[in-house]
Formats: structure tokens, sequence, C-alpha cells
């Protein structure tokens, strides 16, 4: 056998199979007990990042992503919301500005056709009116002087709401008036008082001829300086 082995080394052992070398400790032969299988919780983990990118993510998410997103939608959202508020004051101040023209434009429309239809027929019927008191008061009966005064204080009355003077009733209305305003004021006022003597003492109150003609005298003094002639 000496001749066989050369070297202290026996060729037949190169035909046998060996492992490879391993790395590291060996196994030291134990069985791992304990249930055998995947963990659930690392699946939907490593499931729910791969559809959502895992970590990164959530730090986009949270760390600025969807809020920048929110921040760029509200932007946009006050940007129009100022801009339709703009608008909607410019077309109210326009409308107002126009129903305010349109307004006056009409007030101005029926004033003009009242004045028309005053300087037509209105002064015609006034001057009917003038003459019917003037007879009534060159009359020899009471009666007509009285009837003339009445009618007198009814054309001055119309005469001040024509020219637009407040009140609800004559005295009002002559209350309302300054003497710079009507020179013949104090002339109004004697007229009326002696209309409201007929009115209230009715055949307790007898009219002279003196009476009746210096009445009739300040009421015409009055219309003249109102232009009703």
């Amino acid at each position: 056998m000496q001749p066989f082995l050369q070297n202290n080394v026996d060729p037949r052992q190169e035909l046998i199979p060996r492992p490879p070398p391993i790395d590291g400790d060996l196994p030291d032969g134990n069985i791992p007990t304990g249930d055998v299988g995947f963990e659930s919780s690392n699946f939907l983990g490593d499931l729910w990042a791969s559809i959502f990118g895992g970590n990164e993510f959530w730090a986009w998410l949270f760390g600025g992503g969807l809020f920048g997103v929110l921040a760029w939608l509200w932007s946009v959202y006050t940007f129009i919301a100022y801009l339709l508020s703009l608008i909607f004051i410019i077309v109210y101040i326009y409308a107002t500005v126009r129903k305010e023209y349109y307004e006056g434009l009409i007030a101005q429309r029926v004033k003009d056709e009242q004045q028309l239809w005053n300087q037509t027929y209105g002064a015609a019927q006034k001057q009917g009116r003038l003459d019917d008191i003037q007879q009534h008061a060159l009359s020899d009966n009471p009666n007509d002087w009285k009837l003339a005064i009445i009618e007198a204080d009814i054309i001055l009355d119309q005469t001040l709401k024509d020219r637009g003077y407040a009140g609800t009733s004559l005295g009002e209305r002559l209350r309302s008036i300054t003497p710079r305003q009507l020179s013949s004021i104090d002339d109004a006022w004697d007229a009326h008082r002696v209309r409201n003597k007929i009115a209230h003492e009715g055949a307790d109150f007898v009219v002279t001829r003196r009476i009746v003609d210096e009445t009739i005298a300040r009421y015409l003094r009055v219309f003249r300086e109102f232009g009703v002639e």
C-alpha cells in the first residue's frame, strides 16, 4: 500500500463528493417550534406600500402635498369669490344709479305734464272761477257775497297745493309760508279768517259790502302774486 499512497494522500478521496464550504456557524440542529407561515401584517404592509408608495406617500400627503392642493384650491375659490363680489357690487351701483335716473325722468315727466295741463286747462278753469267770484261779489245778494269768499278760499287752497306747500289744510299751508316767500301772506290770512267766520258762524255772521270788497281784494292780491289772474 505504500506505493499507492503518494505524499500521504489517498487518490480515492478525490472521487468522494464533498459539500461546499459554509461561511459562518453550522446549524445547531434544533428544530424551530411554533406556527410556521407568513406574517399577515408584513404582507398587508408590503401591499399598501406597493400601492401608495409606503412612507414616502404619507410623507408627501401630510408633509404638504394634500394641504398644498387644498391651499391652492382655497386661493382659487377666494379669488373667484372676490371677483364675483366686485362684479355684483359694480352691477348694483350701476342699477341703483340708473334706477334713480329713470325715476327722476319719470317724476319730471309727470311734473311737466301736470304743469302743461294746469297751464292749458287749470288756468282757464281758475280764470273762469275768478270771474264767477267777481260776479258774486258784485251781486246785491249777501248770500252771493259769502259764496264769493268761499270760492276764493278754495282757489287759494288749490293754488298752494299746486305750488307744493305742505299741510293737510289751508291754515297749515299758510303757516309754512314766510313773508319772504309771499309778501301778501297777511292778506291771505285776513281773507282766510273771514272765510272761517262764514263757515263756523253761519247766518250769525253778517257780511257787509265793505267786508266782501276788502276780502275779495285781499284774495286777488295773493292770486296776482302767484300769477293767477
